[in-house]
């Protein structure tokens, strides 16, 4: 009891507030505190950082599936005179020299 008493008098505060306000061991934790909510690499906004990075990777997968599409499409015009006839036909309306063509709207 009685080193428990010299304990708590010894400074006028209990240990805990002696051990609670510690310069120090405050400066630290004020370091961390900051360094977790602000400043370019805080925690939340490395959060929204990995967010947009992953919303970009799915747009570059997405842009690449594209252009892979139009890559095959061009290689086909590209080798292939029957597709490119059919697209001449279908999309510009382009015909042979003894061709008539009649136009509907009937799908």
């Amino acid at each position: 009891m009685a080193d428990n008493a010299n304990r708590s008098s010894a400074a006028g505060r209990p240990l805990w507030v002696r051990v609670l306000l510690n310069l120090p061991l405050l400066i630290v934790v004020g370091a961390i505190l900051v360094s977790i909510v602000w400043g370019d690499n805080s925690y939340i906004k490395r959060i929204g950082y990995q967010e947009r990075i992953g919303r970009l990777e799915s747009e570059i997968k997405q842009y690449s599936d594209s252009a892979a599409f139009y890559a095959r499409k061009a290689g086909e015009l590209n080798t292939d005179p029957e597709t490119l006839e059919k697209i001449a036909r279908e999309q510009y309306g382009m015909k042979r020299d003894n061709e008539e063509v009649f136009v509907t709207d009937i799908k």
